[in-house]
Parts: structure tokens; sequence; C-alpha cells
């Protein structure tokens, strides 16, 4: 891979972590979860293995489901409750959904079902970027 591509994917990875650490609001904290998926796919797959292709889409397929309902988390928190504040998430659904779906973008028991299936299609390197 060209070194600046790598550089540019590397500082979206940055970018994204910080920007969604640093967010007071939902939707740039997706925001920021987004730009992370995006860096770390072209890396996930850089590596022209049939193996490595299906360790991307299966990672692709459960943030984007993980990042739909983050989503809907939100609207239906920013619906009931009339904020879109991270710090005011009290609807007990939206807090639930929220909560579910973090859990899913971490792989965090018992849904870190993609996790291993994930990490065994990736090199060393790529595997501990997504782990951390």
């Amino acid at each position: 891979m060209n070194p600046y591509v790598l550089t540019i994917l590397l500082s979206s990875l940055g970018l994204g972590t910080t920007l969604t650490f640093a967010s007071s609001h939902w939707l740039l904290a997706w925001m920021g979860l987004e730009v992370n998926t995006l860096a770390i796919l072209p890396l996930m797959a850089q590596h022209h293995h049939p193996r490595a292709v299906e360790a991307t889409t299966k990672y692709f397929l459960t943030q984007a489901t993980a990042a739909a309902m983050i989503l809907f988390a939100s609207t239906t928190n920013a619906w009931l409750i009339g904020e879109w504040d991270i710090n005011n998430l009290s609807h007990p659904l939206a807090t639930t959904v929220a909560i579910a779906a973090l859990a899913l973008k971490i792989g965090l028991a018992p849904v870190h079902f993609w996790m291993p299936e994930v990490l065994q299609g990736l090199d060393l390197l790529t595997g501990l970027i997504l782990s951390t």
C-alpha cells in the first residue's frame, strides 16, 4: 500500500476516535464511529486473500447494523425527550438500544459473535488495531 494512503487512513482512524470522544451530540459521535469504520475497511482488505475479504465484509455488515441501531436510539430519544445530547439519554427504550448497539460495535459479550471470525481473517497488525 502506498505510504501516503496508509498515512491518510491511520490519520482518519485517529480523527474518528477523537471526534467520537469529543462529541456531546449523537450525530457527531455516530459520524466519528463511521469515519473509523470507513478508515479501517481498506486496511482490512489490503491483503487480497478470500479470508481477508470475508472478514472485511462481516465487519462492515456488523458495523452498519450497529450504526443503524445507534441512529435509531438517538432519533427515538430525540423524538420522545426532545434532545440529541449524549448525556440526556433518559428514555428506557433509547437507552437499551444504544447500549446494545455500542456493545455490538465493540464486540462485547454476548454480541461478540463477529469478533473471532473477523480477527481470524486479518493479519496481526490490523487485528491489533481492530481489537484496540
